[in-house]
């Protein structure tokens, strides 16, 4: 029990369809979790509700923001909408914790993600905290995030949030 190693992943990766639409997996898998990479960047637009029950629950709105024709898109000092190429399927005896990467850190920007829950299945949204006053540019399918795997003492049912399935189509 504990964290997955290189060669779990691999073989859920093998044996279970774990990742989908990776770029490059041995690049992407790691001796310590997958690399996730930069599909889009979005701009929020509007406040976001939240509340108990969830039935009040309203998003905030986004715009999406364009690369450059060299795959470039530079982000001013402030919170953005980032979305993965990939589709993450997580066991449902396992839960992951993303990180952000270190270089991504190293250029004065961050990422803010929630626990990915047993059974989850989706290409995840997360947000990204660019705190260098300078900006930073980021190009497509850059590796931004580390997605670390844990078993759980037991199966358990499958995530079936608002969620499931995000982004997949």
């Amino acid at each position: 029990m504990g964290a997955f190693s290189k060669n779990k992943i691999m073989d859920y990766i093998s044996n279970d369809n774990m990742l989908e639409r990776q770029i490059d997996t041995d690049v992407q898998v790691t001796n310590n979790g997958i690399d996730l990479t930069l599909e889009k960047v979005e701009r929020l637009t509007s406040p976001g509700y939240i509340d108990f029950s969830n039935e009040e629950r309203e998003l905030s709105g986004t715009e999406e923001m364009s690369f450059d024709e060299r795959d470039w898109i530079f982000l001013e000092k402030g919170t953005y909408k980032v979305t993965y190429n990939e589709i993450v399927s997580i066991p449902k005896d396992a839960i992951a914790l993303a990180r952000t990467r270190s270089s991504l850190l190293r250029c004065g920007a961050s990422i803010g993600t929630g626990v990915w829950d047993a059974g989850y299945r989706g290409r995840s949204s997360s947000l990204l905290y660019v705190s260098n006053d300078n900006g930073i540019y980021l190009k497509r399918n850059a590796r931004v995030l580390q997605l670390v795997f844990f078993d759980l003492d037991t199966e358990t049912e499958s995530y079936s949030g608002t969620y499931q399935n995000e982004n997949c189509g």
